[in-house]
């Protein structure tokens, strides 16, 4: 169970236009916001508009939620992590990801297959570039270090640079319970994109349960304060008609599996089918209002305080907001959670 939680800001990643969102980090700076956090799809990456964020702010943390894995190799992960936590003053928190196989292999051009062992191996050979031990190598199968082959001249290196903290704070994002359960292992959080508090435990607590102590659960969560109701509603349902329908093939989506592990597989099959056949409306129909309002604060002040109960008795230690665009909506979200 939580007790102290923390608050974050999640701007996800850019949409169809770029969004300098400066203005809204200064006032959660201000407001007493831990930390804010960005996001990488197939648009904007994740770690220039923390570079950005970062240089405008003195305090809050600057996390990634998440970095694919399939866009860089380990070690140049491990290298831009450190620069930014160098030029930051050791404000970074490094959210990794496996993503999907669509964007993996159909954007990156790397393989998917074996996720779990792969991001296990991208782990150790970042804290290995970071503690500058000795120089890095790798017999793993995914990132050798050196590299068997090519001109036959590679050669094991050590980073140039010393590392401000040898021991960047790692997050994944994860949705499967064994993916949870590496976490747990050897990560310092976890980035669970859909949460139902209520639920929570009963579909990770065996995965959670070899966590460290200080494992931190930072859980996104839509916020919308409101006295539409509906509206705010149908504005999570759109989300989930997109990620359950749309964001992942038919026989490998992680986010419509999520959502059957909540007690709605036949409610994701249903979405899932309909928007792949372009019946996006049907879809949206097919979400019901009870999973959005259980993964979400939605409505008025008193409400939203009501439903934060579920969520302070939970393993979840750390919200990060998602949706709020002005101070005053910041400052409500604020004097909810922390007040």
């Amino acid at each position: 169970m939580a007790t102290d939680m923390r608050l974050g800001l999640n701007l996800g990643y850019w949409q169809r236009n770029a969004v300098d969102s400066t203005d809204l980090v200064l006032a959660a700076e201000r407001l007493g916001y831990d930390s804010v956090w960005t996001a990488e799809a197939y648009g904007s990456d994740a770690f220039t508009p923390l570079a950005w964020y970062g240089a405008r702010t003195s305090r809050i943390k600057l996390g990634t939620s998440v970095a694919q894995i399939a866009a860089r190799p380990p070690v140049t992960t491990a290298m831009t992590a450190m620069t930014l936590d160098h030029l930051t003053g050791g404000r970074l928190l490094l959210g990794i990801g496996a993503s999907g196989p669509q964007v993996v292999e159909g954007w990156y051009g790397v393989p998917f297959p074996r996720p779990l062992a792969r991001t296990r191996e991208y782990a150790e050979i970042m804290r290995k570039v970071w503690r500058r031990e000795g120089p890095v190598t790798s017999d793993g199968p995914h990132y050798p270090l050196p590299y068997p082959g090519g001109a036959g001249l590679g050669k094991p290196l050590k980073l140039i640079t010393h590392p401000l903290r040898p021991e960047i704070p790692l997050y994944l994002g994860a949705e499967g319970p064994k993916n949870v359960a590496l976490a747990a292992e050897i990560a310092d959080g976890w980035l669970p994109l859909f949460t139902f508090p209520e639920k929570i435990e009963q579909m990770y607590g065996e995965a959670l349960a070899a966590a460290r102590p200080g494992f931190d659960v930072a859980a996104m969560v839509h916020v919308i304060i409101t006295d539409d109701l509906r509206a705010a509603l149908d504005a999570v349902k759109m989300t989930l008609t997109l990620y359950i329908g749309g964001m992942g093939a038919k026989s490998r989506n992680f986010h419509a599996d999520i959502i059957g592990r909540m007690g709605y597989a036949e409610v994701a099959e249903e979405i899932q089918s309909h928007y792949l056949a372009g019946r996006r409306e049907e879809a949206f129909r097919a979400v019901p209002d009870e999973l959005a309002d259980g993964i979400a604060l939605l409505g008025p002040v008193g409400r939203i305080r009501e439903r934060l109960e579920p969520w302070r008795k939970s393993p979840v230690t750390n919200l990060l907001v998602m949706g709020p665009r002005d101070e005053e909506s910041l400052r409500a979200i604020r004097d909810l959670v922390l007040g």
